[in-house]
């Protein structure tokens, strides 16, 4: 079986960020809601919030998005976004897992053909989050809660922060870009 993060690995780019700034163009108006996205900016750099909270000050804004038009909108013109050495080697069977909203990625795996997406569980109408963060740590337990002990042959980031999952995995790969290297080469 062979993992993949989404956002900087098979994804060039933060998806979720390009999510919100594809919608503050289309509905500059998004702008109402920067105080609150700062004010949790401000809280989780003095170390006063958690990451989760943190990215539900920053998914504040979906409370004025049509969520589903936008999503599929999105995904017409960001598909080609993902990177070509993926494409070249996906298989139907790859796991992606990313802490990106599952809401945003689901319509993309879909299109790629893939049956296999953890993700974190928001809601698309408020961006509350309704479970942890899927991030570091909280990878390998949402992977464990559905496959458990399940072998990875090979699992692909573009970030140390997945350590915990390369852990697990025969063969880990650092991307970045459209180089992939050896994790253990990166040390």
């Amino acid at each position: 079986m062979n993992v993949y993060d989404f956002d900087g690995t098979i994804y060039n780019g933060d998806s979720s960020i390009d999510f919100y700034l594809f919608c503050l163009r289309t509905d500059p108006l998004l702008i109402r809601f920067l105080p609150h996205q700062m004010k949790g900016f401000l809280m989780y750099a003095l170390n006063q919030i958690d990451k989760t909270l943190f990215k539900e000050h920053f998914f504040c804004f979906l409370n004025g998005v049509d969520t589903s038009a936008q999503v599929s909108a999105f995904w017409k013109l960001k598909e080609s976004r993902i990177m070509g050495w993926y494409l070249a080697q996906q298989d139907e069977e790859d796991v992606i897992i990313s802490a990106s909203p599952r809401f945003l990625l689901q319509p993309i795996c879909e299109r790629l053909g893939k049956q296999n997406l953890i993700a974190s569980e928001v809601d698309k109408k408020t961006g509350k989050f309704l479970g942890p963060n899927c991030f570091g740590d909280e990878k390998v337990h949402r992977f464990q809660e559905l496959f458990g002990k399940a072998q990875i042959d090979n699992f692909y980031s573009d970030s140390k922060a997945d350590l915990p999952m390369a852990r697990l995995a025969r063969h880990a790969f650092l991307v970045e870009g459209n180089k992939v290297r050896d994790w253990e080469a990166m040390k």
